[in-house]
């Protein structure tokens, strides 16, 4: 996809800025004077909203539910963010019910996604107004063609920092879930042990970290550390960069920490979420944004 200018990357980044930087403020009275005798006693609504009416989810294909349904296809329907699975009991489906799901959460992630393609996302996601909007990207900006050609981490950085900054400019006051990028490395370990999912794995999928998976050779090891490292890198920087932003949360690292077993992958390919990974990332959300604090 092609990546906006620098100059519209810088003006969106004074745009958020300016949007944050009054964000900041509006937790309490905005502003205005107190009535006499009320100095101490005025009550500050919360930043955090625990129970949001309507969800938009970006991200890739982990978030489009990709081979859990079937082989090599999007199975939307049990997406972690926004399905209406029962098996998976989205995230949407927990905080609003089955029919407000079905009503008041949207689907924007694509297969395929990278960190460059999400601000784009998030322009979709902002024209419904939600009061949350959950993101789950990264894992193809690690999963490319050869370590070499994974995305940088500066690169990384400013693609996210626009993506929040094109929601900022239009809803200063929706909150954020971040996800942090799964743990690669462990995937590759769990998944190549299936002679089925090593067979799938030969199509392509995520070549910088599972091409030669029987190799365990200090090279093949070395270009999956490398892999493994940019992935650690990339949620330092959604950790970094979602700090900065008050009604923005990450998960602390739970979806890199949680250990994706075999009944949690696909059977379809050993490395995407089954129904029960996917249900597992849904529990994962609802715990940290129902949670009191961050």
């Amino acid at each position: 996809m092609r990546k906006r200018s620098h100059r519209v990357r810088a003006g969106l980044a004074v745009v958020a800025a300016v949007v944050l930087g009054a964000a900041g403020c509006d937790g309490g009275d905005g502003g205005a004077s107190r009535p006499e005798g009320t100095e101490g006693h005025a009550v500050r609504p919360p930043v955090w909203d625990r129970s949001p009416d309507s969800i938009a989810a970006v991200g890739d294909s982990i978030t489009r539910g990709f081979d859990t349904c079937t082989v090599l296809s999007d199975c939307p329907e049990a997406s972690w963010a926004t399905g209406s699975d029962a098996r998976v009991k989205s995230l949407a489906v927990r905080l609003l019910g089955v029919a407000g799901a079905a009503e008041h959460s949207w689907n924007y992630a694509e297969t395929g996604a990278r960190m460059a393609d999400l601000p784009e996302q998030m322009e979709q996601a902002a024209s419904r107004a939600p009061e949350l909007v959950t993101v789950m990207v990264g894992g193809n900006d690690a999963c490319r063609s050869s370590a070499s050609a994974m995305t940088s981490v500066a690169d990384f950085r400013a693609d996210f920092e626009e993506a929040l900054a094109t929601l900022r400019s239009t809803l200063p006051r929706t909150q954020v879930y971040v996800s942090s990028v799964p743990n690669l490395k462990r995937l590759w370990s769990e998944g190549r042990t299936n002679m089925l999912g090593k067979q799938v794995w030969k199509l392509g999928i995520c070549p910088s970290m599972l091409r030669d998976t029987d190799d365990v050779t200090s090279a093949a090891m070395l270009r999956r550390d490398s892999v493994q490292r940019r992935v650690v890198e990339y949620n330092k920087v959604l950790r970094d960069v979602c700090a900065r932003d008050r009604r923005c949360r990450f998960d602390g690292d739970a979806v890199y920490d949680f250990r994706f077993g075999t009944d949690q992958l696909s059977h379809w390919d050993w490395f995407h979420p089954s129904k029960d990974g996917q249900a597992r990332l849904a529990e994962i959300a609802y715990r940290r944004i129902t949670a009191e604090g961050p």
